[in-house]
């Protein structure tokens, strides 16, 4: 893959299943490391940041998310614990996680179980979502960010790719969902195989 992303572009990648989209987003990340060529962000080889300063420009919501012990506020500040608790909704709201919280009795002063055990997938995943928005990260990396979402939900999460766009912020959103890329992203990435097919 050869692959110039540009600042506050938004690239829908898609192809079937085993393609390479979430190795390429697990590559941006830095979860995994090339064996040849070159990941860079703004220009720099991932090799030469330290983990704290890449990790600090990139945002990743993946698959399969963890939430930690703690309050849904606790998580919501994980990268970025000097989030105000407005900030904090308002990111809630974008992600459609607030009428869940909302609905608990404690808020989000909900105490999340080990693992996130006590809420569903697709709450998980809203709080993901959330999780990143707050950070601030200028980069996100979103794996199949609707997953157990319904169809309004999807809806909203697009409107929200939409506005994260608007924002100026980079985004790769990886998904079997065409209809999300086409009414969010400025271009579209077809992997097939580990290679771009268009």
């Amino acid at each position: 893959i050869d692959l110039h992303i540009k600042s506050g572009e938004t690239i829908g990648v898609i192809g079937g299943t085993g393609a390479g989209k979430s190795s390429l987003g697990n590559l941006i990340c830095r979860l995994y490391d090339v064996d040849q060529g070159a990941v860079r962000v703004g220009g720099t080889d991932v090799w030469n940041y330290d983990m704290e300063s890449l990790r600090n420009q990139v945002s990743g919501v993946l698959q399969k998310n963890t939430l930690f012990s703690g309050t849904i506020l606790e998580n919501l500040r994980w990268g970025n614990p000097d989030a105000t608790e407005a900030e904090c909704v308002e990111a809630c709201r974008a992600a459609c996680a607030d009428e869940f919280i909302d609905r608990f009795p404690d808020g989000y002063n909900t105490r999340i179980e080990r693992g996130g055990s006590n809420v569903s997938g697709g709450q998980k995943q809203r709080v993901a979502i959330a999780t990143a928005l707050v950070s601030g990260r200028a980069i996100l990396v979103l794996d199949e960010p609707t997953s157990g979402l319904d169809l309004q939900h999807m809806k909203e999460v697009a409107e929200e790719l939409v506005a994260i766009q608007e924002m100026g912020k980079t985004s790769l959103v990886i998904t079997h969902d065409y209809e999300l890329i086409v009414s969010c992203c400025t271009h579209v990435l077809h992997l097939e195989q580990g290679t771009v097919q268009e």
